[in-house]
């Protein structure tokens, strides 16, 4: 499988992109965790909102796809009007699915809308509200790797 880097320079251009096409008035931001934890972070900032969230998911075990996401630790988001739910990635769109399906049930009168940076249109079976690139390889983002090389990990 062929693989891509991504940088923090790149994908601080990419959000601010991708963030500059969204409407902006979301009451939270909730992460997918972890390839969506510095988005919100930076999302949270960028649009001052305080309220950022994390729910988990698990889909993958390294570069292994699991039968089926495991979803847990669901945020409080009672009382929200408008919540965006953020990613790295839709691939094949399970995780992203799985989430939002929980989210849209614990709490059927909020509205959701997700983004991700990249969507794989050919397996995801979803397609996030927002997106920015397409992806074709396997993407190796900067947060998951930069740590580890400068501490030779």
């Amino acid at each position: 499988m062929e693989r891509i880097g991504y940088d923090y320079a790149t994908f601080v251009e990419d959000l601010k992109t991708l963030a500059d096409r969204m409407e902006a008035d979301f009451d939270a931001i909730v992460a997918v965790a972890r390839g969506g934890m510095t988005m919100a972070h930076m999302l949270g900032e960028y649009w001052d909102i305080r309220e950022v969230f994390v729910i988990n998911s698990v889909g993958y075990e390294g570069t292994e796809k699991l039968a089926s996401p495991t979803v847990f630790n669901v945020p409080q988001l009672a009382g929200f009007r408008r919540v965006l739910v953020v990613d790295d990635i839709a691939d094949s769109g399970e995780t992203l699915d799985a989430v939002t399906k929980v989210l849209q049930k614990s709490f059927p009168d909020t509205a959701f809308a997700t983004a991700t940076l990249f969507y794989k249109p050919e397996k995801s079976i979803v397609e996030p509200d927002y997106w920015l690139k397409r992806a074709d390889a396997w993407i190796d983002f900067f947060w998951s790797d930069d740590l580890k090389r400068v501490i030779g990990h």
